[in-house]
């Protein structure tokens, strides 16, 4: 532990506080023996407002403890927003988590990283589209970044894991906390690969209706650019939408999403309507990222898929569902 302590994990836990409160927080204090010593007055005088209500640093302080053992115990790892490993990308929003929790490795960040999302209950083209392009740019080097929820995401978690590289999962529950249970293995191959589970919230917190869509914030927000793969009317990946387009990302719909039939694409439908670019491989990703395309064996520029792989990742993406 640093010489902040456990200052900067007593900060986030602060009740009553915006986010911005304790960022200011964070960045005034650099020990935890000068938060404890002020007043109610003192803490209002440097956040410039009242509060609505004060609290009990001890309480707050013993409730740090015990999350920093839990998180000792169970190899869970946790920076703040003033420390230098803070993902640069997620300090750049209008609303950064005071504190990441994670297991395994925080993402490059030179590297750029593809957020990918869609429905849960995609269409047979769509979670091959969705895996197909994951392992496109896997095997380009670039790594993806989801939810790991059923459907879209996890299509998109295996083909990139497929391509070789980490991958990145920001769950809308504490780290040890897989949601859904049957992605438990998923969640290992991305540690196992030298990814990350990436979450703001302490270990333990199960996921609730509010909690993904704050998480699909931290999706759009360490993307260079997100992928909006299928998505009905009324799908949380609109909602990574909408957190795209407020954070400047380039945001982009896959061709199956636009399609006519039987399953509700009316979401993706909408979003292409409103000028959203259609994606129809990783090829048209790359150069939209102006990244050299090698040509393969056969004269063209497609990355060549794993198609055991995808028929095996299909075969237990519908064995949930049902």
């Amino acid at each position: 532990m640093n010489k902040r302590g456990l200052l900067d994990l007593t900060i986030s836990l602060l009740p009553g506080l915006k986010v911005h409160d304790k960022i200011a927080l964070l960045e005034f204090f650099n020990r935890e023996e000068e938060l404890y010593a002020q007043s109610r007055r003192d803490i209002e005088e440097i956040l410039k407002h009242e509060l609505k209500l004060f609290w009990d640093i001890n309480e707050i302080r013993d409730k740090a403890g015990r999350i920093d053992t839990i998180c000792e115990m169970r190899s869970i790892k946790w920076v703040s927003w003033i420390e230098r490993e803070y993902p640069p990308l997620l300090r750049e929003i209008y609303d950064p988590p005071p504190v990441v929790f994670f297991r395994g490795n925080l993402p490059d960040p030179e590297k750029a990283l593809l957020g990918m999302v869609g429905t849960r209950k995609p269409s047979p083209d769509a979670a091959d589209q969705a895996y197909k392009i994951g392992l496109g740019m896997g095997q380009a080097g670039v790594s993806v970044v989801s939810g790991l929820a059923y459907g879209i995401d996890a299509m998109a978690h295996r083909g990139n894991l497929s391509g070789g590289v980490p991958g990145y999962a920001v769950l809308g529950s504490g780290v040890d906390e897989i949601y859904p249970s049957a992605n438990r293995l998923l969640a290992k191959k991305i540690l196992d690969l030298g990814g990350a589970l990436i979450s703001e919230y302490p270990p333990g917190v199960r996921p609730d209706k509010w909690t993904f869509p704050e998480r699909n914030r931290i999706i759009s927000a360490l993307s260079r650019s997100v992928l909006i793969v299928q998505a009905p009317k009324k799908s949380g990946a609109l909602i990574t939408a909408a957190f795209a387009l407020e954070h400047g990302k380039e945001l982009w719909v896959a061709s199956c999403g636009v399609k006519q039939g039987a399953f509700d694409n009316r979401g993706t439908c909408r979003l292409a309507q409103d000028g959203a670019d259609v994606i129809y491989t990783e090829k048209d990703i790359l150069e939209r990222w102006g990244m050299e395309i090698a040509d393969n064996e056969k004269g063209d520029v497609s990355v060549r898929m794993d198609r055991k792989n995808l028929i095996s990742s299909i075969a237990d993406f519908l064995k949930i569902e049902i």
